[in-house]
């Protein structure tokens, strides 16, 4: 116990150590970009949440941002290698916070068990899984590329087996497609970048193609996949008041609100509670509707400037693991924020994936401010040596 406390007391002095840095080094940019989208995303939620039974989500989501501000502090000053060189300790907590899932998963309003609740604070352990499964992937795929052959089979079975256990574990315990599908976005990007070839993308399609009538027929309710073929097939639901309510809802939020809105506090579907999943995977469509088109592309363009900042500084730290990790993050954002804007508009499956830093959340905000202090920390540590001269 001794030992413990006096570890903790070297972690607070290293902490307070690099305040004076943090000022002057950290990404302060980013930072700001990210308490613009927050703040942005407590007033959407004040008026989402009006209408709803309870008080609590505002206050949760402040809390969240809190911790999330001290989240992005401390991994922007924790060397990213460090936590990485403890891949093992990391692996085993992934697989450990989300095997509480079986014991301790409840449903949520999307139906899967993928929170845990206690003392009326939720928590979404595959959030948290996401940023640990972004630093264990860029350490494997920099391993490969400096010291291997990233693009041999035996390379490429190895990052397979890494994703696939990552994959069935998210979807076993949770039972969340959609927290699955953004692990698997996350991966083929950085496969991408990290340079594997065309051709293993040509099989790997071929592949998955061939597995796809299997899956769809063995591992998924009809429930499920008449909200996959849902936004294209319009017999499924020619009324719209069936499985595609959300997505209707959503559309006529979106066409009422026109350019500049109907106003904060005053959206028909908002506030009649017509809108399901205002406060969480439709707060895009709130916007829509209270703020208009102008709001919508606010966001879109806010969100997209984070992406771009953060590919941009993993290409420029000319460090395999920094820019790994930044294209990790970078990925995470852009998909969910594809996916999530799709559903919205209809034009992707209604699947759960949360707006990040705007849809309420206090796992998803917090782990988003972890991901950005990652990616803060690439800048704040200084150009290694071998490129010093470049």
């Amino acid at each position: 116990m001794a030992g413990f406390r006096r570890g903790l007391y070297e972690f607070w002095r290293y902490i307070r150590s690099h305040t004076s840095d943090f000022r002057h080094r950290a990404d302060i940019p980013l930072l700001i970009l990210s308490l613009i989208c927050s703040i942005f995303g407590l007033i959407l939620l004040s008026s989402a949440t009006k209408a709803l039974p309870g008080r609590t989500y505002l206050p949760v989501q402040i809390l969240a941002l809190f911790f999330g501000l001290m989240l992005y502090y401390v991994f922007t000053i924790l060397d990213v290698d460090i936590i990485a060189d403890k891949w093992i300790a990391l692996l085993i907590f992934e697989t450990f916070i989300m095997l509480l899932l079986v014991p301790f998963g409840v449903s949520g309003d999307t139906g899967n068990k993928g929170w845990i609740r206690f003392l009326g604070i939720g928590i979404q352990p595959s959030e948290i899984a996401k940023v640990v499964f972004i630093v264990l992937m860029a350490k494997h795929m920099t391993y490969l590329k400096e010291y291997k052959d990233i693009n041999s089979v035996r390379s490429i079975l190895m990052l397979l087996v890494h994703f696939g256990y990552t994959f069935v574990l998210v979807m076993f315990t949770s039972e969340d497609l959609g927290s699955a599908v953004v692990f698997a976005a996350i991966f083929v990007v950085m496969m991408i970048v990290a340079g594997v070839k065309l051709y293993w993308f040509l099989i790997g399609g071929a592949a998955v193609a061939l597995a796809i009538p299997f899956l769809w027929n063995n591992f998924l309710d009809e429930y499920q996949r008449q909200r996959i073929l849902a936004p294209y097939d319009p017999t499924i639901d020619p009324t719209g008041w069936g499985i595609t309510w959300q997505t209707t809802r959503s559309r006529l939020a979106l066409a009422s609100g026109q350019f500049t809105g109907v106003g904060l506090g005053n959206g028909v579907q908002t506030q009649t509670n017509s809108l399901t999943g205002k406060h969480t995977d439709f707060i895009f469509s709130m916007a829509g509707e209270e703020l208009g088109m102008i709001a919508c592309l606010a966001i879109m363009l806010l969100l997209s400037i984070i992406i771009i900042h953060c590919t941009l500084v993993g290409i420029r730290s000319n460090n395999t693991m920094s820019m790994m990790v930044c294209i990790g993050v970078a990925s995470s954002v852009f998909f969910q924020m594809l996916v999530n804007t799709g559903m919205c508009m209809g034009i992707t499956p209604v699947i759960g994936i949360t707006l990040p830093f705007f849809s309420y959340g206090g796992s998803s905000l917090m782990s988003t401010f972890a991901a950005m202090g990652l990616v803060s920390g690439v800048k704040y540590r200084p150009t290694p040596q071998q490129f010093h001269r470049y």
